[in-house]
């Protein structure tokens, strides 16, 4: 397969280009940064997710380039875990134009290229955060929300092409979206999960291998959280 997933710098973006290279796929990854992978399996396009026209351009060099892809896996996100009366407006418009805006950009663009695949899927990320409306984390939840309702309505509106479009939502995994939480908060935060542990990179994958394999081509428009949180 050819796979793009945005935001693998590092963290989860990061162990998923790793892995699928490693599952003898292509992939192609997009950073602000260097990649630290080198692989004659990935290529990596640095820019800012954030600006549409760079992404448009991104979409351009792998159409040339490749032609076609079969997987679009939309990872990359930020948060700013703060009280609302603490979080400035520039921190919420950044947080729903990386989180959010740069996933709706990608898919965009990337319709055409997903058409020519036999089993064309996109993957998009939510939280926990979001069925346990998590205080302190307005923005993020809002922008992680978006994402939800995306992803049920375009699994409508793209399947007459047979793209399925589904979502996970992990439970904290240890990277450095969540290096700034408070030990408590984190502590409180397994509790109200039914299993009460850290989620890890391979909970990730299991997840994202069941969406993307070919015959998952009647699931579409889900929210998969972890963890055993409910909506």
């Amino acid at each position: 397969m050819i796979i793009v997933i945005t935001g693998t710098h590092k963290g989860i973006g990061l162990e998923l280009a790793k892995y699928y290279i490693d599952s003898d796929n292509i992939v192609i990854g997009c950073s602000r940064h260097e990649s630290v992978i080198s692989n004659e399996n990935y290529y990596h396009y640095i820019f800012n997710l954030c600006n549409p026209e760079q992404i448009s351009s991104f979409a351009a060099e792998v159409q040339k380039n490749f032609g076609y892809i079969d997987v679009l896996i939309n990872n990359a996100g930020i948060a700013s875990m703060n009280h609302f009366l603490m979080t400035p407006i520039e921190t919420a418009q950044k947080i729903m134009e990386t989180n959010y805006l740069s996933a709706y950009s990608c898919i965009r663009v990337f319709i055409s290229l997903l058409r020519k695949s036999v089993s064309p899927r996109i993957v998009n990320f939510s939280s926990i955060a979001v069925p346990l409306n998590l205080d302190g984390e307005l923005s993020y939840v809002a922008s992680k929300s978006a994402i939800e309702s995306m992803t049920k309505i375009l699994a409508k509106e793209l399947a007459m092409f047979k793209i399925t479009v589904n979502a996970i939502a992990p439970s904290p995994i240890k990277t450095d979206l969540i290096a700034k939480v408070s030990e408590k908060k984190l502590a409180n935060l397994l509790e109200k999960q039914a299993i009460h542990r850290f989620g890890t990179f391979k909970d990730v994958f299991n997840v994202i291998d069941f969406f993307i394999k070919p015959e998952s081509d009647f699931i579409t428009g889900q929210i998969l959280y972890l963890g055993g949180v409910f909506r």
